[in-house]
């Protein structure tokens, strides 16, 4: 028989609702998940609304796994976000980006950022499509790579311009591919002064909003924007076990012996960890490499993740 906690605290009820209305589970899957019965579950949901926690978004902080997050912190992480998973009907980049989403609501309103970086993926688009409309009129979005014609709702033109709209923000765009030809010179390329300023108003970025790739089918690093004359087992046998702006890292941060990181647009990795607030937003078994190797160079000041990679991540971490 399911175990009723003592009381309706409000993580109990952040949490029921986490789990019913971002990770779409029905009533019966969060009781048996969370071990309690349904009619608890409908009666925290009730409570929820009436003290307002849920409106389109759940306004709590208390959803977070605690245990999860102390541990990641302890283990190196400067800080983490943990939140819970349908574990059975797995979805990667809805429960982060919507936790991240959170983050950065709650963030701006004591922060005074100026600029803030952005990478592209469809994490970062479930990130913009969560946020509520937050006026910051001072506030400029700065694409960290080039991009790519492809996957167009979440590359990286998309993905700066869409976070701008929610923040009626300034916006500009690194205007060039993420992978420049074999016969450009990429410091000719980039010296010219539309890139080079560009690039420099990057540097000076209150924040970077990153995620990672691995090095498969799933990442659309790959399946976008890779030249077409270059394959994963070429990565891989680089030893390349995912990437962060289009750069290939080893298992430990270093990035990898291949030309493709010669031909990489976008923000240096040894600039980018100067930027004070480094928030890698990433899930999934198959990025748990990259994240690890992230997180070693220096590159994740905050990690948002769920409770299923956070597992995983610190077996590899402890």
């Amino acid at each position: 028989m399911p175990r009723e906690p003592l009381e309706d605290t409000e993580s109990f009820v952040a949490e029921v609702c986490w789990r019913y209305y971002v990770n779409g589970q029905t009533q019966a899957e969060v009781a048996r998940d969370m071990g309690v019965t349904r009619l608890r579950v409908n009666q925290a949901i009730q409570k929820a609304k009436s003290l307002g926690l849920v409106k389109i978004q759940i306004e709590s902080p208390f959803v977070t796994r605690l245990e999860a997050q102390q541990r990641l912190e302890q283990a190196g992480v400067g800080k983490a976000l943990v939140v819970p998973v349908d574990h059975n009907n797995y979805d990667y980049h809805a429960p982060v980006g919507a936790a991240l989403a959170h983050y950065l609501t709650a963030t701006l309103k004591t922060e005074p950022w100026k600029r803030i970086g952005v990478s592209w993926g469809v994490t970062l688009q479930r990130a913009m499509e969560r946020l509520p409309l937050h006026p910051m009129p001072d506030l400029e979005i700065l694409a960290l790579m080039g991009g790519t014609a492809a996957g167009s709702s979440f590359n990286a033109f998309s993905i700066a311009s869409g976070f701008a709209e929610r923040f009626d923000a300034n916006y500009s765009h690194l205007v060039a591919p993420i992978y420049l030809p074999d016969d450009v010179d990429k410091d000719v390329f980039l010296s010219q002064e539309i890139y080079a300023s560009h690039i420099e108003r990057c540097l000076s970025a209150d924040a970077a909003l990153l995620v990672v790739g691995d090095v498969s089918d799933l990442s659309f690093m790959v399946k976008y924007g890779l030249p077409s004359d270059l394959t994963m087992q070429e990565l891989r046998d680089a030893c390349a076990v995912g990437d962060v702006l289009g750069r290939f890292l080893d298992a430990d941060g270093n990035e990898i012996d291949h030309p493709l990181n010669e031909r990489t647009v976008g923000v240096d990795l040894n600039a980018l960890a100067d930027i004070p607030n480094k928030i890698l937003t990433a899930a999934g078994e198959h990025k748990v490499p990259i994240i690890h190797a992230a997180i070693k160079r220096g590159l994740v000041d905050t990690l948002v993740t769920d409770d299923l990679t956070a597992n995983l991540l610190l077996k590899r971490m402890t």
